[in-house]
C-alpha cells in the first residue's frame, strides 16, 4: 500500500459531528430529544477522544506488557507465544506445498508451486469457504470434518502435475489464528476461542491431532508441517519476498501481532537454543487492556455480553467483528431516548450485530451528495425507510467516531512493538528500513481505517524517522506464509 506522507487529523470531520446531530434534532420530536441526541453523539465523541499523548501511554503500555509475558507464563494479559519459527523463509524453497488458512467467518484452502531460489513462487491456487455459523459453536469434530472433506475436495480437483512420487505425502501448513499453546513446530493445545467460535470441548486439546483425525476420516494422505498464527504465517509470507520484514499485523474479524524476537530476550524460554539467534514471538495482542484505553458504555456492554467478557478488549476496539456493533449500539440509544427514527425504535436496530462492519465502511465511505448509500444500507439491514440527510450525516460521522478510533488505537498498538524492537527512535547513520506486513479484510479493505492509521503512526513516530519504517500489505500473507513454513519444515528435506 502506498506510504502517506502528510501528516493530518484522521478524520477531518471530527469537529462537524456534534453540528450535524444538532441539525438533525430539528427534524427530530420535539420536548426535548433534540438535547438528548446532541448530548449522547458529544459524549460519545468525547469518550473517543485519543490525542497523541494518550495513545504513546497506550503503546508504552504495550511494550511494558510484552516484556511481562516473554518474562513467564501468566505474567501478562499478553500471552507471547513462541512460535518454534526460529528460521524464516529464505527465498530457496521448492516444490509443492498445501495451507490451510482458518481465521474467522471464513476458511481457504491453498496450494503454492514454489520454483526455488532466483524463481520464487511460480504459481498457487486457493479455495474459500464459508463456515456455518452452527459449526462455530457446535463441536470439534462437526467443525474439523467440515473442514477436512473441504480440503479433500480442493485436493481431489487437482491436475496430475500435482501427483506426488511414491510413498511422499502432501505437506500442509495450518494457520490456526487462535490462541494456542505450542510445544513445537507441529503440535500445539487450543488456549481459548475468539472472533464468535466457542466450542468448549476443544480447549486444551492438540489442534493438529484434531486436523489429522479428521483428514484421515477423509482418506486424505497428508501430514501438517507447521502449526502457525496467522500473523506468524503474514510474517514468513512477507518475509520470503521482503528480507527487511520483522513484524507483521492482522487487522481482520480479528487483531493480533507477530515480530522476530532476539531469543536471549525471551526469559521463559527453556527449549533447544534459536539456530539463528532469534525467534517469531507470536503476540496475541488482542488481549491487551490498559486504563488508558478510552472505553465507552457501549465498549463495556458488548464486552459484558459476549461470548468471551473480559477478554480480548484491545481486540474488540479495533477489529473487524465489532467496530459495526459498537455504532449499532450508539444509534440505538439516540433512538430509544431521543427519537432518533422517530416515536417507534426499529426493530432490526435492537438485534445485536446486525450492522456489520462492512455496512458501516460502505456509509463511512459514501461520497453521493445525498448519502444515497447510507439511505440503503439503512433500509436494507435495518428496515428504516425514511431518512433525512442531516440524519444520515450525524451516522456518517458516528462511523467516522468508531474507525478512527480503532485505526489511532491499532497505530499506538504498532508502536509499543516498534519500541520493544528498539526501532521506534532514530540512530546515528541508521537507515535499515523497518517493513510491517498487513494483512487482513479490515485493514485491506476500509480504506478511512488504513489511511488513518498510517497517518496516526507518522504523528507518533515523526515525520523524519517515519521514512525508515514501511507498512506494506501482504495480500493472502497468512496462506501462502503457512505454506512457506510447510516449506521451510518439510520432513523431506534431508533427501533434496
Amino acid at each position: 500500500m502506498g506510504r502517506v506522507t502528510v501528516v493530518v487529523v484522521c478524520c477531518a470531520a471530527l469537529a462537524a459531528g456534534v453540528a450535524a446531530a444538532v441539525v438533525v434534532c430539528r427534524r427530530v420530536k420535539r420536548g426535548g430529544k433534540c438535547g438528548k441526541a446532541n448530548g449522547i453523539m458529544k459524549e460519545f465523541e468525547e469518550k473517543c477522544r485519543t490525542p497523541a499523548a494518550k495513545l504513546k501511554l497506550v503503546a508504552d503500555a504495550m511494550t511494558v506488557e510484552m516484556h511481562a509475558g516473554l518474562a513467564s507464563e501468566g505474567g501478562s494479559k499478553l500471552k507471547m507465544i513462541i512460535s518454534y519459527v526460529d528460521n524464516l523463509p529464505t527465498g530457496d524453497e521448492k516444490g509443492t506445498y498445501y495451507a490451510l488458512d482458518l481465521g474467522g467467518t471464513n476458511f481457504r484452502v491453498l496450494r503454492v508451486h514454489l520454483g526455488g531460489k532466483g524463481v520464487g513462487l511460480i504459481n498457487q491456487e486457493f479455495a474459500e469457504v464459508s463456515i456455518p455459523p452452527h459449526l462455530m459453536t457446535g463441536t470439534s469434530d462437526a467443525l474439523f470434518d467440515y473442514i477436512a472433506a473441504e480440503l479433500a475436495k480442493f485436493v481431489s480437483q487437482e491436475s496430475e502435475e500435482f501427483k506426488l512420487s511414491p510413498g511422499r505425502q502432501r505437506e500442509l501448513g495450518f494457520t490456526f489464528s487462535f490462541p494456542v499453546m505450542q510445544t513445537s513446530i507441529n503440535t500445539g493445545t487450543l488456549v481459548r476461542w475468539t472472533k464468535g467460535f466457542s466450542i468448549d470441548e476443544m480447549v486444551g486439546r492438540d489442534v493438529v491431532e484434531e486436523l489429522s483425525r479428521a483428514m484421515a476420516k477423509q482418506g486424505l494422505d497428508m501430514s501438517v508441517s507447521a502449526l502457525v498464527n496467522d500473523t506468524v504465517g503474514t510474517l514468513a509470507g512477507g518475509r520470503y519476498t521482503n528480507k527487511d520484514v520483522v513484524a507483521a499485523v492482522i487487522l481482520g474479524t480479528g487483531s493480533n501481532a507477530a515480530y522476530v524476537e532476539r531469543a536471549q530476550a525471551i526469559p521463559k524460554w527453556h527449549g533447544v537454543p534459536s539456530k539463528s539467534g532469534e525467534m517469531v514471538i507470536n503476540m496475541e495482542w488482542g488481549n491487551f487492556r490498559s486504563s488508558h484505553l478510552p472505553l465507552s458504555e457501549y465498549d463495556n456492554a458488548m464486552d459484558a455480553e459476549s461470548l468471551n467478557p473480559g477478554e480480548q478488549i484491545f481486540e474488540k476496539m479495533i477489529s473487524g467483528m465489532y467496530l459495526g456493533e459498537i455504532v449499532r449500539r450508539v444509534l440505538l440509544r439516540m433512538a430509544q431516548e431521543a427519537a432518533f427514527f422517530g416515536d417507534t425504535v426499529p426493530p432490526k436496530l435492537e438485534v445485536p450485530f446486525a450492522l456489520r462492519t462492512p455496512d458501516m465502511s460502505a456509509m463511512h465511505h459514501d461520497t453521493s451528495s445525498d448519502l444515497k448509500v447510507v439511505e440503503t444500507k439503512l433500509k436494507d439491514i435495518l428496515e428504516i425507510s425514511s431518512t433525512s440527510l442531516s440524519m444520515r450525516k450525524t451516522i456518517v460521522e458516528l462511523c467516522n467516531i468508531v474507525a478512527t478510533r480503532g485505526a489511532r488505537l491499532a497505530a499506538a498498538g504498532i508502536l509499543g512493538v516498534l519500541k520493544k524492537m528498539g526501532r521506534d527512535a532514530a540512530k546515528d547513520g541508521d537507515k535499515q528500513k523497518t517493513v510491517i506486513a498487513m494483512d487482513g479484510g479490515l485493514y485491506e479493505h476500509y480504506a478511512e481505517y488504513s489511511k488513518c492509521l498510517e497517518n496516526t503512526l507518522e504523528e507518533l513516530l515523526g515525520e523524519e524517522l517515519f521514512k525508515n519504517i514501511v507498512i506494506e500489505h501482504s495480500n493472502d500473507g497468512s496462506g501462502i506464509g503457512a505454506a512457506l513454513l510447510a516449506a521451510s519444515h518439510s520432513k523431506y528435506l534431508q533427501d533434496e
